[in-house]
């Protein structure tokens, strides 16, 4: 499990990314998630998905997943990652009521969490 820098702009969220169930279960129960929400690590049928949570202290979170396969090119996974901060930026204007955001600002911001997944992804596959 590894947590990332959010400094490019003050994001609504924490953003974490887990590359096995095992320290997903371990950051759930460090989290303080009641275990009987515990949403699957990576539903069956996809390859990667991203979980949002709200702690006890109103602290919210992102936690990617993605379920490394071997077949899967390094595209494959870096278009996967992309794929997931999509989610996390929309997820980031639905938490502070932004409708129509600068296309350039939106540009750097996925660029940006994309980027931050990518090397953490590669630091855990390492």
């Amino acid at each position: 499990m590894k947590w990332l820098n959010r400094t490019l702009w003050s994001c609504t969220h924490h953003i974490g990314l887990c590359v096995d169930p095992k320290s997903f279960e371990r950051e759930l129960k460090r989290m303080k998630v009641p275990r009987d929400t515990w949403p699957p690590y990576v539903p069956e049928g996809a390859n990667a998905c991203t979980h949002f949570f709200t702690t006890n202290h109103g602290d919210r979170a992102a936690i990617v997943c993605i379920d490394p396969q071997e077949g899967k090119t390094g595209i494959q996974t870096a278009a996967l990652l992309v794929h997931e901060a999509v989610h996390i930026w929309q997820e980031h204007l639905d938490g502070t009521g932004e409708k129509e955001p600068g296309s350039e600002s939106e540009a750097y911001a996925v660029q940006h969490i994309s980027q931050t997944l990518m090397e953490a992804y590669a630091e855990l596959r390492v």
